[in-house]
């Protein structure tokens, strides 16, 4: 449980929270001074840091408004979906440590609270509309749920891929959309794990390259 609060860091709080809802974006460190009639921005900064040292708020050193309410959600309209960078191989679950980025997204577009990004890489599922630099939205789903056909999101040998699941012979098979690329049996390869179903795509036409799929 976080610490308990001075009077000072109640009011600085109650700010935040309804500074937030009002612009959806933090004061900046002078805006706080202002509100309270700090003139020192070392003194503001203190206050936040003890906020943040209690465990109310996450503080961004690099930027002016880098403050993020924990614990809290501001609107509930809206679910945060990271972005993980890479898939650690052999293990059963993708790991926070692992996030790189993380975007606001309106609940209607997301079906499932664990639902997370990852960035294609190469032109392997360009029949899909899946192209290089895309972001896909993985749902967690379980692998019998998962009908003939549907594009998924799975690990194979600590690298992450997207393609279509298919079932054969006993067999997991995962096809590419793109006649360049062979199938993939899944029993060729140790580590396999099936991280989702695909439910969606969002493409930057300017793109930061940080997270990849192998192609």
């Amino acid at each position: 449980m976080p610490e308990a609060l001075t009077k000072v860091e109640r009011r600085i709080l109650d700010y935040l929270i309804e500074y937030l809802r009002k612009n959806t974006y933090q004061p900046s460190i002078r805006e706080i001074g202002k509100r309270f009639g700090i003139k020192s921005t070392k003194t503001v900064s203190e206050h936040l840091q003890a906020l943040a040292d209690k465990g109310y708020i996450e503080r961004d050193a690099s930027r002016s408004r880098g403050v993020r309410i924990m614990g809290m959600n501001l609107y509930p309209e809206m679910v945060r979906v990271p972005v993980y960078g890479k898939i650690a191989a052999g293990r059963p679950a993708l790991l926070a440590e692992d996030v790189v980025d993380g975007f606001e997204l309106d609940r209607k577009l997301v079906h499932a609270p664990d639902a997370f990004f990852l960035r294609a890489e190469g032109d392997s599922m360009e029949g899909m509309g899946i192209l290089d630099g895309d972001l896909v939205l993985v749902e967690p789903t379980a692998q019998d749920e998962i009908q003939p056909g549907e594009i998924v999101a799975a690990r194979l040998g600590g690298k992450a891929t997207v393609k279509r699941y298919f079932s054969r012979d006993g067999s997991v098979v995962l096809e590419p959309a793109n006649t360049s690329y062979a199938p993939i049996l899944v029993h060729d390869y140790e580590d396999f794990s099936l991280l989702g179903r695909v439910t969606g795509l969002f493409r930057r036409f300017t793109a930061d390259h940080t997270a990849t799929i192998g192609g």
